[in-house]
């Protein structure tokens, strides 16, 4: 899946159903030029994690997805892989094949350990 073109099948719809979702508007409420979202959505300029944010909560998409879609990882997240590396590389390439459905009982699990740390539960699962 291609990001810019994700972000504007979205965009678009949206623009068929109500017109707040035009190149402008949106860029103006997500605090970038029109021409900077139009080079976004074309894949000729990757947005900063920051935009990005505002983006998806605009759009009302996973903020997870998008960065990933741009082949990075949210800040937090990267922070805490550099905190203990071995650990969570190991951890990723251990869980890297099981199905989605042992990895959100893994989440779960997890959750259930570190409840009241402020972790959100797992809603949906995106198709990759």
């Amino acid at each position: 899946m291609d990001f810019g073109n994700h972000i504007r099948r979205i965009r678009q719809r949206r623009y068929q159903v109500n017109r707040r979702y035009s190149i402008k508007s949106v860029a103006e409420r997500i605090g970038v030029d029109p021409d900077d979202l139009e080079r976004i959505e074309r894949n000729r300029k990757p947005p900063d994690e920051e935009v990005l944010q505002r983006l998806a909560n605009d759009l009302g998409e996973d903020m997870d997805l998008l960065l990933a879609l741009v082949g990075q990882i949210a800040s937090d997240i990267r922070e805490t892989i550099i905190r203990r590396p071995v650990l969570f590389t190991e951890l990723i390439r251990g869980v890297s094949d099981l199905p989605d459905k042992k990895l959100i009982m893994l989440i779960h699990e997890a959750n259930r350990d570190r409840s009241g740390h402020g972790f959100k539960p797992v809603t949906r699962i995106v198709d990759q």
